[in-house]
């Protein structure tokens, strides 16, 4: 059997946090959440995720900050981030590969998660 992706959820908000688990859980991923951003950076200390799904407005240490961290380490700097945000950022201005834009269906985060795990270089933005 193969091994299941780790995904790593990164989102304050418990209502989403929760059915993005759910949607993952559901599709096979081995999914671990945090609240905020300190959590996030504790929790990939302990386990490399295989993914991370960022949200941008986080407590304690923001989305941003967490995404510098992971891109400025040699260990953290290939993992896929997909960043989930209602801000109006430009992609280019994110340095991530994968953006999905909320309000988010289960649909969009599942199929943007495949996509991110599958490929690298292109830009996704839902």
């Amino acid at each position: 059997m193969p091994k299941k992706a780790y995904i790593l959820i990164v989102e304050d908000a418990p209502e989403s946090r929760l059915l993005y688990q759910v949607a993952l859980t559901f599709e096979g991923y081995d999914v671990a959440c945090a609240g905020d951003g300190l959590e996030a950076l504790v929790l990939i200390e302990q386990r490399l995720p295989d993914l991370v799904i960022l949200d941008l407005g986080l407590p304690r240490v923001d989305g941003w900050a967490v995404q510098q961290e992971i891109a400025a380490s040699a260990v953290t700097r290939e993992i896929p981030i997909v960043i989930v945000t209602g801000l109006d950022v430009a992609p280019d201005a994110l340095d991530v590969a994968c953006v999905l834009r909320k309000p988010v269906t289960m649909q969009q985060l599942v199929d943007i998660v495949r996509d991110c795990l599958g490929s690298g270089a292109d830009v996704v933005v839902r």
